[in-house]
């Protein structure tokens, strides 16, 4: 196996330059929320507002300048969840950031230069080291102690909720007849009874489970129809057995009883097999056999009318 290409995730707080930054391997939609969750631990809080460039994880599409961006809909989850506004730049802004950007080549002179790390764990260890350090220096721009103006960048930072927001992937996938869906290469199962073939269901997926949904909600306001973990992998069926209750079983199906012999194949008589392939040998063998032929004078006789006939004339010029 290769060696794994590592990301780095960083976060700053704008008043004080208080720094977050953690290593990741991954950077799809969970993995960033997860590193957005991990900074508000460090910080002790959210912030009011986050500044985002347009990655495909917060913009759901790239629209003309002057147009309202539309967010994806997990950051907009996320982001009512934690009650901070999103702030998205403009195109084409490279130093709308630059608090960040530079926080970036910090990191990457003053705690990864020079050394060598066997694990992720390792890294996120050193630069939660290097923190105290950092936080003793003045900053030169705003010439304050970085560590007392972070204490009142803390201060203002909002509550944290009691539980975390799910960060899920969201799909519409359909129905198979054998209540199956596919989903990243695995089949997962929903329940018969709930559902009808080719049938649009939602499916929302972390890391660890896969719950799918229905689209709408059923008389008691739930769209919950199952929940499976995720399948490591490709090519797995994750089946709770009871969702098949009430699919067909095959047993009222017509079935040979024993009690009247099937023939061989090669021991019927002929004419007796049937499909498309025997039809078209009894039509040739049809074509084969011999029919009388008689004169139509026959039945003009038969008719009583009189047969017609040419007559050629020639004239004798001699």
């Amino acid at each position: 196996m290769g060696i794994a290409k590592v990301y780095s995730f960083h976060m700053v707080l704008s008043y004080s330059r208080d720094p977050f930054c953690c290593f990741t391997t991954s950077q799809d939609l969970q993995t960033f929320f997860d590193c957005h969750r991990r900074a508000f631990a460090h910080f002790g809080g959210a912030p009011m507002t986050i500044v985002y460039d347009r990655t495909k994880t917060v913009v759901r599409r790239h629209v003309a300048p002057g147009e309202a961006v539309p967010l994806h809909p997990e950051a907009a989850g996320f982001a009512g969840h934690y009650d901070f506004d999103i702030d998205v730049l403009a195109a084409y802004r490279p130093t709308g950031k630059g608090r960040v950007e530079r926080q970036v080549l910090i990191v990457r002179d003053h705690v990864l230069s020079g050394r060598a790390f066997s694990s992720i764990e390792e890294m996120d260890a050193a630069f939660t080291a290097w923190v105290p350090h950092r936080r003793a220096q003045i900053h030169k721009t705003h010439r304050e102690v970085i560590g007392e103006r972070a204490a009142r960048d803390h201060a203002a930072l909002r509550p944290l909720p009691p539980t975390p927001y799910l960060v899920a992937e969201r799909h519409l996938r359909p129905v198979g007849r054998d209540c199956l869906v596919a989903f990243g290469g695995n089949l997962y199962s929903v329940p018969a009874s709930k559902v009808r073939p080719r049938q649009l269901i939602e499916i929302r997926a972390t890391k660890s489970q896969v719950m799918l949904h229905s689209t709408a909600p059923d008389t008691s306001g739930e769209t919950l129809l199952a929940m499976h973990p995720r399948a490591v992998g490709r090519g797995a069926r994750v089946v709770e057995e009871k969702h098949w209750d009430g699919l067909p079983t095959g047993k009222g199906r017509r079935t040979t009883t024993g009690d009247t012999p099937v023939l061989p194949r090669q021991g019927r008589p002929r004419g007796e097999e049937s499909g498309p392939l025997q039809a078209l040998l009894n039509r040739a063998a049809a074509s084969r056999i011999e029919v009388g032929r008689r004169p139509l004078s026959v039945y003009d006789e038969l008719t009583g009318t009189r047969p017609f006939t040419t007559r050629s004339q020639s004239k004798d010029t001699s």
